[in-house]
């Protein structure tokens, strides 16, 4: 749900900040007061595009934020993650407009994001209906998503895009795999050499730092054999050795302890100095016995890096990728060598994951057909209770046969079908309200009241399933009075218990039913504006407590003189005794 709205330095917003409810939310206010530019200005934070015409005089920019609550929105939260954008239960949205040269700047949750990314969000929040391009369901795309959502359509759906997308992956490894056939049989020869020339090094991983350090010590045999035996005289075997001196040192220290106990300490490091020196004598004695002279083994290892280094100017410049090309080309060897067999076992998997694919896109395309009878039905008679009485509502399902082609991922009986990841079907809602007149695609209905009406029933009928957290009506009124307006505010009550509902009216029978009542009015100087010239005027927007909803009633009701009659009359229709 929106939580809330703040508008700076947008047409005539110098600023503005409200808070919104849960339920039914009612703005009202004069004609020319600014409620449309208030729901231009929310627009634009749901990824509409922008002039910079639209910034105050004398601002520098504007800038438009709103904060929504998420919790349950699994499709917003995928986005969210997709996109690498921390989310938690609220959302932050915000669209700053410059002015002079256009320059707009979205952010979510205080990141930087693109215009189409807080569009892709703005669908997923917010469906707004009036003179603007958030109308879900004018979308023909939308269409089978709420077909499947009011039908609880959605497990199968899921059933058949996992067969799908298994039939559609094994697909493109056979196209893939076809695509490399004459490839493949013009290299064997090559591969065929390749995989010699490396096997008969067999080089093995790691293998080359390995050589390397051997041959490092072989080439310095003669160094390191005589430095350990000289190290090994300094140490331990020659004159005035280190540890003949640290053994005197250590006796003459034991002496001094006997006398003095602060020398215990020094005794006892001597003793370890006198440990470690052994220790280090007995390394380097063991090192220099070990030392090997072996003139074959170096000319061995020699020769065998350079066998290495010319395999790996050939084949990659490391050990590592010319195993990994032996690998890749070992496999396109084999590949070739059986092909026939390879592509036959391709064709049976795929032949078993298209029949399920098939059965699933069959038993989901019936059931869109049961639903939408069931769904139709119900559509036209909301329709009558909203004042269009001659309406027809048709849901067309189409099934459109594949042109050609064997890896056609749905098949039933002799024929191949376009498919989507959604199944077989093509949902399009088809619509007329005048008798005499052939249904017609819901896209291209007239715009006005009439179109409100349309997508309120919808709405009305889809309700329980479509999980859009807000909806909002921008003067769903036009055209209605009377009888049907009560009936229209009754529908968007209904919907508010579903949905955050936000509504633009002027009819008193649908303001009296809000949850929530705010006014949108004109002001100069903190009054009401009287749109006298050389001033600047304001717009606000409030809400209002119960007295003053009233009065806002009332006004609806019977203009701009308010009396007692009027408020009883208000009090009366909003049920308050």
């Amino acid at each position: 749900m929106l939580r809330s709205l703040q508008i700076k330095n947008y047409a005539l917003i110098e600023e503005l900040s409200v808070d919104f409810e849960s339920g039914l939310n009612i703005i009202t206010g004069e004609t020319g007061a600014g409620k449309s530019i208030i729901v231009d200005a929310l627009s634009l934070v749901l990824g509409e595009r922008a002039d910079s015409d639209v910034v105050r005089r004398g601002a520098e920019r504007a800038i438009v934020e709103t904060v929504f609550g998420t919790a349950g929105n699994k499709k917003l939260k995928t986005l969210l993650r997709e996109n690498e954008i921390d989310w938690g239960d609220e959302l932050i949205l915000r669209r700053e407009i410059s002015s002079g040269k256009s320059q707009n700047r979205c952010f979510i949750n205080d990141s930087p994001v693109t215009l189409a990314l807080m569009k892709e969000t703005g669908d997923l929040l917010v469906d707004l209906h009036g003179q603007h391009e958030h109308q879900s369901l004018l979308r023909v795309d939308t269409h089978t998503d709420l077909l499947d959502e009011f039908g609880s359509l959605l497990g199968l759906r899921e059933e058949f895009l996992k067969a799908y997308t298994r039939a559609g992956q094994t697909c493109g490894e056979i196209d893939s795999l076809r695509q490399q056939e004459q490839q493949l049989r013009e290299r064997r020869e090559l591969y065929e050499f390749q995989i010699k020339e490396i096997d008969a090094v067999a080089p093995q991983a790691g293998e080359e730092g390995q050589l390397e350090t051997e041959l490092k010590i072989l080439e310095n045999a003669e160094k390191l054999f005589e430095a350990t035996s000289r190290l090994y005289g300094i140490l331990y075997e020659g004159e005035n050795s280190v540890h003949d001196h640290l053994v005197l040192a250590h006796n003459t220290l034991e002496d001094l302890a006997a006398i003095d106990k602060s020398f215990v300490e020094a005794r006892a490091e001597c003793a370890s100095a006198v440990a470690i020196v052994n220790e280090l004598a007995k390394f380097i004695q063991q090192y220099n016995s070990r030392v090997e002279f072996n003139p074959e083994r170096l000319e061995h290892i020699r020769e065998r890096l350079g066998q290495l280094s010319l395999l790996k100017k050939k084949y990659g410049g490391s050990i590592e990728a010319m195993l990994a090309h032996r690998e890749r080309i070992g496999r396109d060897f084999a590949l070739a060598e059986n092909f026939d067999s390879a592509i036959a076992q391709l064709v049976q998997r795929f032949e078993k994951e298209r029949a399920l694919a098939s059965e699933v896109a069959q038993r989901l395309s019936l059931k869109r057909h049961e639903v939408s009878r069931k769904s139709d039905t119900a559509i036209v008679a909301v329709l009558a209770e909203l004042g269009i009485q001659n309406a027809q509502f048709e849901t067309r399902i189409e099934n459109r046969k594949a042109s050609g082609g064997v890896m056609a991922l749905v098949k039933l009986g002799n024929d191949m079908y376009e498919t989507t990841s959604n199944g077989i079907d093509f949902v399009e809602f088809y619509i007329t309200t005048n008798i005499g007149e052939d249904p017609r695609p819901l896209a291209k209905v007239a715009s006005g009241g009439e179109i409100s009406r349309v997508m309120l029933a919808l709405k009305t009928i889809l309700a329980k399933s479509d999980r859009l957290p807000l909806l909002i009506f921008d003067e769903i009124d036009v055209g209605v009075s009377g009888r049907i307006a009560l009936t229209v505010g009754k529908s968007l009550k209904n919907l508010s218990q579903f949905h955050q509902v936000i509504a633009i009216t002027h009819l008193p029978q649908i303001a009296a039913l809000a949850d929530s009542h705010y006014i949108v009015e004109k002001i100069e100087n903190g009054e009401p504006a009287r749109m006298t010239t050389g001033r600047r005027t304001y717009t606000r927007m409030r809400k209002l407590e119960l007295d003053e909803r009233v009065r806002e009633v009332a006004m609806l009701m019977s203009g701009e003189e308010v009396t007692n009659a009027g408020l009883e009359g208000a009090k009366e229709l909003m049920r308050i005794k």
